[in-house]
């Protein structure tokens, strides 16, 4: 079968109610509700109320944006920063150049992402866009590692040889040809990095970084309300299930991208072919 883009229907279907109440959540949810007793249902409140008396479907509403678009910066501020120094570090014909640009990410590298961001978080408390630097740098180090690996496979192609030997600049060389030829691959795996940048957001607000103790937040909706589990499971229960379901959703679209990609006309995969 040619296109099959019935493939795509579970990561769409998983991600996409998530993704609508992060994104258009605040448009609809009007005026917060009066608060109540923590930790009760009813009383006019779908989902109950919180640790503090807040209804809980209200906070949802408001709760998924911070970590959608600060998912979405941090990947894109990790591109921006890996995608310059993982080519300069594979074009480059100078071991100087390429050791100043790469050996400090190497020692980046060692260091555990979400302990970075802990360590970080002793010496200042960062909001969302500090917390969007932060998973940002952490993710740089392998992101140019793999553009550097891309690039250098493609650098070494007699296309590429030619366009030296035209004379052509290191700019057009590097963007006009490398870049454009690496987008598949760039695109993979910046939706597999989106996926992991998720969880670490997820994970870094429910742990305090970067989110208000009672900020609208799932993952810090999930942290606060864990104590009244057993009483009013609903504050910890949709949040928890918003966050799970857009990762998997995420995960799942971007893997029927790359099974799509993956194959040739014909139905033959690249390499059966």
């Amino acid at each position: 079968m040619r296109g099959r883009p019935g493939r795509f229907v579970p990561g769409v279907a998983v991600m996409a109610v998530p993704l609508v109440v992060a994104l258009l959540g605040p448009v609809f949810a009007g005026r917060p509700p009066a608060r109540e007793a923590s930790f009760t249902e009813g009383a006019g409140h779908w989902f109950g109320t919180d640790f503090v008396g807040r209804d809980v479907w209200y906070q949802v509403l408001h709760g998924g944006r911070p970590v959608v678009l600060t998912a979405l910066a941090a990947t894109v501020l990790a591109y921006l920063v890996a995608l310059p120094l993982g080519l300069a570090g594979a074009l480059t014909h100078r071991r100087l150049v390429e050791e100043l640009l790469l050996r400090p990410l190497d020692v980046l590298l060692a260091v555990p992402s979400l302990l970075m961001i802990l360590l970080a978080a002793t010496v200042f408390s960062p909001g969302a866009v500090g917390l969007a630097l932060l998973v940002a740098v952490v993710n740089v180090p392998d992101a140019a590692r793999l553009v550097r690996a891309t690039a250098t496979e493609i650098a070494a192609r007699p296309a590429v040889e030619a366009l030296r030997m035209q004379g052509e600049t290191w700019w057009r060389i590097a963007v006009g040809h490398v870049g454009r030829s690496m987008l598949r691959t760039v695109a993979a795996d910046a939706g597999t990095r989106l996926t992991g940048v998720l969880y670490l957001v997820a994970t870094a607000a429910f742990l305090g970084v970067g989110a208000a103790p009672d900020a609208a937040d799932w993952a810090v909706m999930v942290d606060r309300n864990r104590t009244g589990l057993f009483v009013q499971p609903w504050a910890v229960v949709v949040p928890a299930l918003l966050i799970v379901a857009l990762t998997t959703g995420t995960n799942l679209l971007f893997d029927a991208a790359l099974d799509k990609r993956g194959r040739v006309p014909g139905g033959t995969s690249v390499r059966e072919a």
